[in-house]
């Protein structure tokens, strides 16, 4: 939860946690060793929290940061500069060659922090301390204890995708600390306790209950938190959850608020998850995580309805990177992977958490379903690239149009039944791609094949599904389609098989194309279709 002054607002992004074996300096120990935290509670009422906030407090941390960013000069209206010279002022916009310019913009970033050794590493989020805009720098990052006394930190190490980073600062003396514990042990209705600096306060302690384990946020790829009812407010980003022995179980990270304050759904990553990270980046190494190359798409009821299988079971690829493991495995773009490593893939367990816990190098087997069949493969585990890497590999274009209408021309009357007959069943009417019609459409990859969307019926359940015109429609049912009978056929296959919906693989300019279930219309015609 990172709290920008002058640049930026607060925001919250998904993060991750972690265990390290210690080295103390001198006879230093951990503030959480076994047995140093003696837990009593009266009977028939919760303990109190007095003893663990007093022993704990100290090896929590404030973060803050001084950043600048280069801002525009602000120009004045043409017939104001006379204005500005009358009462002896400075023309904004004037006071750089050519009229233009920049002003340095200060700001900065509050967060929350632990110790984890007497010599000073720190861990937090790494949206902490990271710039909080793209051409933002980070001037200096400031560590404050408890006893208010300040430090300057550096950061030893950042993994952007877990969204962890470990700081490193020079005490004068040995610092008090604290120890990561098994967060796999954690149960749903445990007590938890978190420490932090919530809207730059300083250490506040706030305790509840563990509310859910292994939820997914769709903040990234990795998401695994713990909920919580514990008071979780921006500031808070870094700091720590404790269980009721004091062990750290997990880095609070982020909340869901219609407000922007606590609202009792909070979250933690686990401390498992960060564990192998914080190890790597005190070592000065990257992370390294397993990787298969493929995009992939949650099955919801409408694909779900589409392939005939469960819906909270499996994972949808919905791309395969070519040359990559999963390519040179046999994964195919359409295959459902129900499982990796003999682990089943759900909402709780998703294929890229999966896969990201694999040792790179492994083989691995992989189960899938494809076509109604299930299959079996064996895939190499490659390691994961970095994001700017990823970007190119899938060939992400962030500039590409989200589609606009085509027209290209006048149908012939063999097209001309081919739209009315999808339009009557799918609710849209189609075009085979031309280059023409690829070119209207800004699309880049010559290769492309499919139908365009010239006009959607906002009552079915395609318009609904947001399908636009301007859309290509690659495939129906896992059969690419280039010519409106060719998905038409491939619509009363389905219906011919009592299936009442299909599966649409839809691309919308140059960013890559997602799955969508379309239920068929029942009706013989369609209402008016939207241009």
């Amino acid at each position: 939860m990172r709290y920008v002054y002058g640049i930026t607002g607060a925001i919250l992004l998904g993060g991750a946690a972690a265990t390290l074996s210690l080295n103390p300096v001198g006879a230093q120990v951990a503030q959480n060793e076994p047995g140093a935290i003696r837990a009593v509670a009266p009977p028939g009422a919760p303990m109190s929290f007095a003893q663990l906030a007093e022993r704990l407090q100290p090896a929590v941390v404030n973060i803050s940061t001084r950043q600048s960013v280069q801002m525009p000069r602000q120009q004045v209206p043409p017939g104001f500069e006379d204005f500005f010279r009358r009462f002896g002022g400075e023309v904004p916009g004037q006071g750089a060659p050519g009229g233009g310019g920049t002003v340095t913009q200060r700001g900065g970033s509050l967060g929350s922090g632990f110790i984890i050794s007497a010599d000073g590493y720190v861990v937090t989020n790494n949206h902490v301390v990271a710039p909080a805009r793209q051409n933002a720098v980070v001037e200096q990052i400031t560590v404050t204890l408890s006893d208010r006394t300040e430090y300057e930190a550096e950061v030893v190490g950042r993994d952007v995708a877990s969204d962890i980073a470990v700081l490193k600062i020079t005490p004068r003396s040995p610092l008090p600390f604290v120890r990561f514990g098994d967060s796999t042990t954690t149960r749903v209705g445990d007590w938890v306790v978190a420490i932090g600096n919530p809207f730059g306060l300083g250490g506040t302690v706030t305790a509840g209950i563990v509310s859910a384990l292994h939820r997914n946020l769709n903040a990234g790829v990795y998401d695994r938190y713990i909920q919580t009812d514990a008071a979780i407010n921006s500031g808070n980003s870094g700091g720590p959850m404790f269980d009721i022995n004091g062990n750290v179980i997990g880095i609070n990270t982020a909340l869901i608020s219609p407000t922007g304050g606590n609202v009792g759904i909070g979250f933690a990553i686990p401390a498992e998850q960060i564990r192998p990270i914080v190890e790597s980046l005190r070592r000065g190494e990257r992370y390294q995580r397993g990787y298969i190359g493929v995009a992939l798409q949650p099955i919801d009821e409408g694909v779900a309805a589409a392939l005939g299988i469960e819906r909270n079971r499996g994972e949808l690829i919905r791309s395969v990177t070519p040359g990559g493991p999963a390519a040179r495995g046999g994964i195919q773009q359409g295959d459902v992977v129900i499982s990796v490593a003999g682990q089943p893939v759900t909402p709780d367990q998703s294929l890229a958490y999966l896969v990201s816990r694999q040792a790179v190098g492994a083989r691995i087997p992989v189960e899938l379903i494809r076509q109604g069949q299930r299959r079996n493969v064996t895939i190499a585990i490659a390691e994961r690239p970095t994001e700017e890497e990823l970007a190119r590999l899938n060939g992400i274009d962030q500039d590409s149009d989200d589609g606009e209408e085509a027209t290209g021309g006048k149908p012939t009357d063999a097209e001309s039944a081919g739209q009315r007959s999808t339009q009557q069943s799918l609710g849209v009417a189609v075009r085979p791609l031309t280059p023409a019609l690829a070119r209207e459409l800004r699309i880049t990859d010559a290769s492309l094949r499919g139908l365009v969307v010239g006009a959607v019926d906002p009552n079915s359940d395609a318009g609904q599904k947001g399908i636009q015109p301007g859309d290509v429609i690659l495939s129906i049912n896992q059969t690419p389609v280039a010519t409106p009978e060719a998905a038409v056929a491939v619509v009363e296959a389905a219906r011919r098989a009592n299936r009442n919906t299909v599966l649409l693989l839809v691309r919308r300019g140059n960013s890559p194309p997602a799955y969508i279930g379309v239920e068929l219309a029942r009706a013989s015609a369609s209402a008016p279709a939207r241009r």
